[in-house]
């Protein structure tokens, strides 16, 4: 690699993805032909032909320092298996992607038992892990796909993307929270404001933010900051405006530069989540957003943070299935490019 990998990083290899990828007579999984993480461990990224680059962040420290729930680790775990046995076909292929493998965390000190001031400085110790090897990627042309954990990577991810473009980078966020508190101490809640003041993120978007789940003191800093947004209220209840409406505005409004996409999991109703919601998008609508997204060329990177599928019994492989189906959207429609 250009730069070693950092030692909280768990490569997958050929044998790992073979071990969950289920053979049948006539058909192809994608997870037979794409690339193993462990066979670039001494290469450059530039050096792998795939496109995307899929890894996992398991961890739940970040909700947990912002006073929320955990479960969030365990997304990966369910997605894997899923994402592996999707359908090799024309419109999805496995050689554009380098499963890379996900972070291990809990043996940083502090992240199970620390108070809440200690694990806000394991936040941070992981935003420098998720920017580093975000930074990596994106300098390398490549995309990053990023499942699980908390919001609190956003601030990583942006971070990492803005230092391998070299420039500030523009985010769309379907969320219910904006996650724009103050800058306290790093959490789930505030890895956007945080992004904003280190000035990794330039224009900022949120599409069907809750009313009844953002408060006015965090509203007022964002208009100061210029941060866009529509409200599910506006969409949904008093149908001010359309969803897709809603979805291209914003787009429109980030789109013009290289932007990250964000979707919080807790925005799908129903979807279990670190807070899950009864009321939020469908499925299809959070798979057209994402459709819609990826189609712009500067789409620089997928997050999938707060599935929380271990809140939920039984609930892992549909948890699973959904997130594979989200990326694979994405896949595709990048690849139309």
């Amino acid at each position: 690699m250009e730069k070693e990998f950092n030692p909280n990083l768990q490569l997958l290899s050929s044998e790992d993805i073979s071990k969950i990828c289920s053979l049948r007579e006539g058909e192809k999984k994608i997870g037979e032909s794409m690339f193993a993480g462990s066979n670039f461990l001494d290469q450059s990224f530039k050096d792998c032909p795939a496109k995307f680059v899929v890894f996992g962040i398991p961890e739940d420290v970040g909700p947990l320092a912002n006073c929320g729930r955990g479960g969030a680790d365990s997304a990966w775990k369910a997605f894997l298996p899923k994402f592996v046995n999707l359908q090799e076909s024309n419109l999805l292929k496995g050689s554009d992607v380098l499963l890379l493998g996900s972070f291990d965390f809990k043996k940083l000190d502090g992240y199970e038992f620390g108070s809440l001031k200690h694990l806000r400085e394991v936040v941070g110790q992981i935003d420098e892990a998720v920017s580093d090897l975000t930074g990596q990627i994106t300098k390398s042309g490549k995309m990053p796909i990023v499942i699980g954990g908390g919001h609190n990577n956003s601030y990583g991810l942006l971070k990492g993307t803005s230092k391998g473009l070299g420039c500030s980078v523009n985010c769309i966020n379907l969320d219910p929270h904006a996650d724009y508190r103050a800058l306290e101490g790093r959490h789930s809640g505030n890895g956007f404001s945080y992004a904003k003041d280190r000035g990794y993120l330039e224009k900022y978007s949120i599409v069907a933010l809750h009313e009844n789940y953002n408060s006015q003191e965090m509203l007022n800093r964002m208009e100061l900051d210029l941060v866009d947004y529509s409200t599910y209220e506006a969409i949904f209840l008093r149908e001010e405006i359309d969803y897709l409406d809603a979805v291209n505005i914003s787009l429109t409004f980030v789109g013009e530069a290289p932007f990250g996409v964000e979707l919080d999991c807790d925005a799908i109703e129903n979807f279990p989540s670190s807070a899950q919601s009864p009321s939020g998008i469908s499925s299809l609508q959070a798979r057209q957003y994402v459709h819609h997204a990826a189609r712009l060329p500067n789409a620089r990177y997928l997050h999938l943070p707060e599935a929380a599928p271990s809140l939920v019994e039984g609930s892992g492989p549909q948890v699973g299935k959904m997130l594979s189906y989200l990326v694979s959207d994405f896949i595709k429609a990048k690849s139309q490019f």
